[in-house]
C-alpha cells in the first residue's frame, strides 16, 4: 500500500483524537508507522479514539496546537519524516460561537506548524488539511477547482481560507524547490463514516437518535452534498504523502481537491433514507428554522487535478458510502463488549481490497 512508503517511518498527526484524525492514525499503524499525535483535547463523548483504546495505546496529553514552543519540541523531540496537520475548529457551529477561537486554531495553528517545519530538517514531507469550504461558494453546479477563489462568508469558512493563503505564502517564501522539505494542502468535505459523534451533523443526528428509538430532527432537508466515506480523502492524504516523500515533480507547494464519485451528490434526505434501509428502519422530521445562520446548499469539487498529476479518483458509490457509514454505527450500538477498533481495522481492509480489485494504483501489491 502506498508504495509501502510509510512502513517504519515516523509520523506526526495533529488532531489525532479527532474522527477524521483517530481513522488516519489507525490506518498509518496498520501501514507499519511510528506514530505519534498532537491534540489538545478529545473533541466528542463518545469518540473513536477513546472507543478504539488509542487513549491506552498512546494516551493524552493535552498539547494546544497555538502554541509554538510546545509544538516545536515536540516536533524537535520526536524528529518525524513525515506530518500531517488536521488540528483545527471543525464545527461550522462552533466557529459561530467562538469566531475568535476559529481564526487562532486554524489560522495560527497552521502557521505555527508551517514555521515549526523550517526549524525540523528530519520532515521530508507535509500534507495540510483543510476544507471544500475555503472556497468562495456561489453555489454553482460545476465543481471548484484549486485556483478557484477563496473566501467565506462565515468564520469556519474564513478561517479555512486564511489557513491556505498563509500555506501558499509558506509554500512560495521558504519551501521552495531547494528545501529539503516538500508541502502541499488537502481540501476535502462532507465526509461520514463511522465514529463521528459531532453535534450539528446529520449522521450522528441520526444514528444517536435512532439507537435510542426516537426520530431525528433535521433543519436542512433539501441541501445537497457530495458525501464521501472517511477512507475515501485520508487515501488522498496518504497517496499525496507518500508522493511528496518520494519527491514527485509537481507536486510540492500545491493544493489539491479530493472528492467522491459524482454520484454521491444527495439531499440530507436522500442520504437519510438510504441510511435507513442498513439500519433497518428510522424515522425524522422536518424543523427548519427561520432565523438559522448561514450554511451552504450547494458545493462540490473537482479532482481532476489529482487524478492528472497523483492517479487517484474515490473508490466507492453512494450505496457503499452509506452503506459502510452506517454499518459501523449499526455494529457499534448492538455489540456486546468493545470490538471497535477491530471493527474499523476491518472496514479499512475491506476498502483497500476494493481498491485494490478496482486498479487504484496506491493499493497495488
Amino acid at each position: 500500500m502506498f508504495n509501502g512508503i510509510y512502513k517504519g517511518k515516523r509520523v506526526l498527526v495533529t488532531g489525532h483524537t479527532g474522527f477524521k484524525g483517530a481513522w488516519l492514525f489507525l490506518w498509518l499503524k496498520k501501514l507499519g508507522a511510528e506514530v505519534k499525535g498532537y491534540s489538545v483535547d478529545i473533541p466528542t463523548s463518545p469518540s473513536l479514539f477513546e472507543e478504539s483504546g488509542l487513549n491506552n495505546e498512546v494516551g493524552l496529553k493535552s498539547l494546544d496546537i497555538r502554541s509554538y514552543s510546545n509544538f516545536l519540541e515536540v516536533m524537535n523531540t520526536f524528529k518525524p519524516e513525515i506530518v500531517f496537520h488536521l488540528a483545527a475548529q471543525s464545527i461550522v457551529k462552533t466557529c459561530y460561537e467562538d469566531p475568535r477561537l476559529a481564526f487562532e486554531t486554524n489560522l495560527m495553528g497552521t502557521v505555527n506548524v508551517l514555521k515549526a517545519l523550517e526549524e525540523t530538517p528530519s520532515v521530508r514531507s507535509a500534507v495540510f488539511i483543510t476544507s471544500d469550504k475555503c472556497y468562495e461558494n456561489v453555489e454553482w453546479e460545476y465543481g471548484y477547482r484549486e485556483n478557484d477563489r477563496l473566501g467565506g462568508k462565515d468564520p469556519y469558512s474564513a478561517s479555512k481560507a486564511s489557513a491556505e493563503i498563509a500555506f501558499s505564502a509558506f509554500s512560495r517564501s521558504f519551501f521552495v524547490n531547494d528545501s529539503g522539505t516538500r508541502i502541499a494542502s488537502a481540501r476535502a468535505g462532507n465526509v461520514i463514516g463511522g465514529g463521528d459523534w459531532a453535534r450539528a451533523r446529520i449522521v450522528p443526528d441520526c444514528v444517536r437518535t435512532w439507537s435510542n428509538g426516537q426520530a431525528v430532527e433535521i433543519r436542512n432537508p433539501n441541501a445537497t452534498r457530495p458525501w464521501q466515506l472517511v477512507l475515501e480523502p485520508l487515501s488522498g492524504y496518504l497517496q499525496l504523502g507518500a508522493q511528496l516523500f518520494e519527491g514527485r515533480a509537481g507536486l510540492s507547494g500545491e493544493s489539491f481537491n479530493f472528492g467522491p464519485k459524482e454520484d454521491t451528490c444527495l439531499t440530507v434526505v436522500e442520504l437519510i433514507e438510504e441510511m435507513k434501509q442498513t439500519w433497518g428502519g428510522g424515522e425524522y422530521f422536518v424543523n427548519s428554522p427561520k432565523n438559522s445562520q448561514s450554511e451552504a446548499g450547494l458545493l462540490r469539487l473537482c479532482c481532476d487535478k489529482a487524478l492528472s498529476k497523483m492517479n487517484w479518483r474515490a473508490v466507492l458509490d453512494a450505496k457503499e458510502t452509506i452503506s459502510m457509514t452506517t454499518e459501523w454505527y449499526k455494529n457499534f450500538y448492538s455489540s456486546s463488549g468493545n470490538r471497535t477498533k477491530e471493527y474499523t481495522l476491518s472496514q479499512i481492509e475491506s476498502y483497500e481490497n476494493l481498491a485494490h480489485e478496482r486498479g487504484h494504483s496506491w493499493a497495488l501489491r
